[in-house]
């Protein structure tokens, strides 16, 4: 028999571990051993046993054959990786910056196998002329056990395992002994463990409304006349989204592939999955982070064994083993939920781009507030655009109004309600309609602002908020320029400056105070860390159950709610001052989003904006629900500034324990990269200069060009492969990042 040899990637995430290491495979695994199967292999000089992935097949090898150590074992309880993952690995550790490792685990969401649930029965095997005589036999040789299971199975002629077990006693060897004897037989059914409800009474599709249908017919004649694209789908906030991902879905599944669709976890609700269960029964399957191991194991099972045609999750969801994939749908596309903040700190967006084109599948972006990047990549023949311009049913969009906080302090207004939010609110509690309150909390960094006048302390070099520390210190964590913090409003003298803050708690004891009859129900971090807790607090208010829902961006996501016509946005600022350059962007999502939520129904719905800066683009835009306006102000600042998409950002990270050597080798780092010819800010200290004794630094880089800093990120782990850098020193690589640092 001919030689065989693997390449394996040992199971380390150590950067001067981050290449294949040989070893032959014994005869005894030649028939068994696969691409993508975890293997267990003596390891370094002590031929320590270690874990490894198998990467690669051959019949030869580049090393000396007589000094290549042997494969121990194939590691059974583990899952594997689909080969075709591998590939996907191999290319997001290229373009994001990782080990080879540590991208195999990011698309092997699911990696132990854990034991399967499963009914099992007895089955009587013989006729009922021969079981009588065999029953007087075992009395008569006084075999009792074996007489009360053939009694048993004479009158039922199959008892489930449980029955013989404990209710008959009967020993396992008894049971195995009858079935060697061909008496009898065990079956064993296999189930999934189920993560959520049974689906109910599937239910007709809707008629879809002329621009629903367009973008439906346009899909199904590109898929059939195989041609795969990724399409955004821009439609305004309650224009029907679902349905046209919903026809398209039914249209891949007819082709006999299957779907994968994202949802930022915080929207990936009963009330959303029910939507698609609805539609299409138990083809679906949900994934996520609240399941359990075995939940997990099985919805990861089902996909690989085509017994389920429709994946639903967060980001994870995009690296279900589906056989045939045909398409990929990213709900929400906006949301920086689709980037991982771990290394790998790849997007979802790009990652199932490339994984559909290596499976020959389209892909839909869908969002009322897209990002950025995908509308310039729509409007530059990237993707494919479409646009859904009225809400679904004719609904009309609802009446949007901006109070100037500022104005309601002059008034003597000190409420954290202005006067015509609360008075609606009365109007609401009175007529039995539904309030939702929500809190901007969303990228709070402790800017500062004065309460009087409403401006905002910003950095004189970036254009973007200074950061309050608690040394008195208001500090830029993106050039690092520093000054004492302000006493007094340098735009109107005021001494009310202080960093802004509220939580739903204050706001929660407020609306008791206020309006003591109320039934408030909240939700945010603190409420939903159970299991089902979304699931319950939704249902509750859906039901009735309530007359106001308080809570922080969790409540703005895809939900309907029918009574809901008011909503209110207690402090739209917030997030408009986080420092970070995507705070205007976030602000507008944020404000559309939850305007959205009024009105859905029959009765038509206001929104109440409160704001200290009540001029500000993003808040006017968001009032209007005018995309197009936010898109056309907001790519000109990106521009002028040179931020993503208009270019592109490496951010490099540093942390050490030797806060002098961290910042000299950052420098040195951010001197390589000037040589370069690109543009390089920094280094300055992060947001949070130390952590847990690890001091923090960064490295901004930029260019027109992504493949140039994916190059420049190349030459950088080269040199600190070479000079052994990461032995003392973490560094990390984030592209286009969607939070500050």
């Amino acid at each position: 028999m001919e030689a065989l040899y693997a390449d394996i990637i040992i199971n380390i995430s150590h950067e001067a571990l981050d290449r294949v290491f040989g070893y032959k495979v014994p005869f005894s695994l030649v028939s068994e051993i696969r691409v993508g199967q975890q293997v267990v292999v003596p390891f370094g000089r002590s031929n320590k046993e270690q874990k490894g992935y198998v990467v690669r097949l051959s019949s030869d090898i580049d090393y000396d054959k007589s000094k290549v150590k042997e494969i121990l074992r194939i590691e059974t309880n583990h899952v594997g990786v689909e080969s075709k993952m591998i590939e996907l690995a191999a290319w997001i550790r290229k373009n994001y910056g990782s080990t080879m490792i540590q991208a195999l685990k990011t698309v092997l969401p699911v990696q132990d196998k854990v034991a399967r649930k499963a009914h099992k029965h007895i089955e009587l095997c013989i006729d009922s002329v021969h079981g009588p005589a065999l029953l007087s036999e075992y009395l008569g040789k006084h075999y009792v056990a074996k007489a009360r299971l053939l009694a048993a199975l004479l009158d039922h002629q199959k008892i489930p395992w449980e029955m013989a077990s404990k209710d008959l006693k009967i020993p396992r060897s008894t049971v195995e002994g009858m079935e060697r004897d061909g008496i009898l037989r065990v079956v064993t059914e296999y189930y999934y463990r189920n993560p959520g409800s049974n689906a109910g009474q599937k239910k007709p599709p809707k008629v879809l409304n002329p621009q629903q249908r367009r973008l439906a017919d346009e899909f199904r004649e590109d898929f059939l006349q195989g041609q795969r694209k990724t399409y955004l789908l821009h439609g305004v906030t309650g224009s029907g989204k679902t349905e046209v991902y919903l026809a398209a879905i039914e249209e891949v599944i007819r082709q006999g592939r299957q779907v994968i669709v994202l949802i930022p976890e915080i929207a990936l609700t009963y009330q959303t999955v029910t939507r698609f269960t609805e539609r299409f029964g138990d083809k679906v399957s949900i994934l996520n982070s609240r399941l359990s191991k075995g939940e997990k194991y099985d919805q990861w099972l089902r996909a690989k064994n085509g017994d389920a045609e429709i994946m639903i999750g967060p980001r994870s969801a995009l690296f279900v083993p589906f056989p045939n994939l045909g398409l990929i749908i990213i709900d929400e596309e906006h949301e920086g939920s689709y980037k991982s903040e771990q290394t790998p700190k790849y997007h979802a967006r790009e990652v199932a781009i490339e994984k559909a084109r290596m499976e020959n599948a389209s892909v839909i972006l869908g969002s009322a507030t897209p990002s950025l990047e995908s509308y310039k990549n729509a409007l530059d023949g990237r993707y494919r655009l479409w646009e859904l311009t009225k809400r679904a049913k004719e609904a009309v969009m609802p009446q949007v109004y901006i109070e100037d906080l500022r104005e309601e302090l002059k008034c003597g207004n000190r409420s954290m309600f202005s006067r015509r939010l609360k008075s609606l609110m009365e109007e609401r509690l009175n007529r039995g309609e539904q309030i939702m309150l929500f809190l901007n909390r969303r990228g709070y960094a402790g800017f500062v602002s004065c309460r009087s006048c409403g401006h905002v302390i910003e950095c004189p070099h970036c254009d973007v908020s200074m950061t309050y520390h608690r040394d008195g210190t208001l500090r830029c964590h993106y050039c690092g320029y520093e000054q004492p913090m302000v006493q007094r409003c340098p735009e109107c003298g005021s001494p009310y400056v202080a960093a802004f803050g509220l939580g739903t708690q204050k706001v929660e004891a407020a609306l008791y105070r206020e309006f003591p009859k109320a039934r408030v129900l909240r939700m945010d971090m603190d409420t939903t860390r159970k299991k089902h807790s979304h699931e319950e607090i939704l249902s509750a208010f859906s039901n009735g159950e309530a007359d106001i829902l308080v809570g922080t961006q969790m409540i703005v996501k895809g939900h309907d709610f029918a009574n809901v016509t008011l909503v209110g946005i207690l402090a739209a600022d917030l997030s408009l001052h986080a420092n970070d350059y995507r705070a205007g962007e976030r602000t507008f999502q944020l404000l559309t989003q939850a305007a959205g939520r009024a009105g859905r129904g029959e009765k038509t719905g206001e929104v109440v904006i409160q704001t200290y800066s009540p001029e500000h683009y993003s808040i006017v835009t968001a009032a209007k629900q005018d995309y197009h306006a936010f898109y056309k102000e907001e790519i000109s600042y990106r521009t002028m500034l040179q931020y993503p998409p208009v270019w592109q950002m490496l951010v490099v990270f540093l942390s050490g324990e030797d806060n002098a050597r961290v910042k000299a080798l950052a420098g040195t780092m951010a001197e390589m990269v000037r040589h370069m010819d690109l543009m390089v800010i920094g280094p300055s200290e992060a947001s949070f200069g130390k952590i847990n004794d690890q001091y923090r630094w960064v490295i901004y880089i930029k260019n027109k060009n992504y493949d140039t800093l994916v190059q420049a990120k190349d030459r950088l782990e080269e040199w600190i492969d070479q000079n052994n850098i990461r032995k003392n020193v973490l560094v990390n690589f984030d592209f286009n990042p969607m939070n500050s640092y």
